[in-house]
């Protein structure tokens, strides 16, 4: 198969006519990307283990704790599965639940914050 020289050059003459029609900050500009402002501050419960996270004591089952709940210290918070072992973890101190970092059955990392308190 031969290419065609002049077809070539065409296309290099159109690729360049449209680089100089298309201003490239308008470009860089209209793909940035929306950051929300999420305030962080709080108690950062970190999951003990690599495994994988139960909001909830069994499948169906009301989950241990919500957004905007009282807890204590040592309330269950969430529950993360390792090895078929299932570990609770539990509330550091008390406050106020503010997010849950994390869904049920989504995997774990060690020291991920699960679950940030007020």
């Amino acid at each position: 198969m031969e290419i065609d020289k002049k077809i070539i050059k065409k296309l290099i003459e159109v690729l360049e006519d449209l680089k100089k029609s298309i201003n490239v900050n308008e470009i860089i500009d209209s793909e940035k990307t929306v950051e929300e402002k999420i305030d962080i501050s709080g108690e950062h419960v970190k999951s003990p283990i690599v495994g994988t996270a139960y909001l909830s004591p069994e499948p169906g089952a009301k989950p241990f704790v919500s957004v905007g709940k009282k807890i204590k210290k040592g309330e269950t918070l969430l529950i993360v599965e390792a090895m078929k072992t299932m570990n609770h973890v539990p509330a550091s101190k008390e406050g106020v639940v503010k997010k849950i970092c994390v869904e049920d059955g989504q995997p774990v990392e060690f020291g991920q914050t699960i679950i940030i308190l007020e």
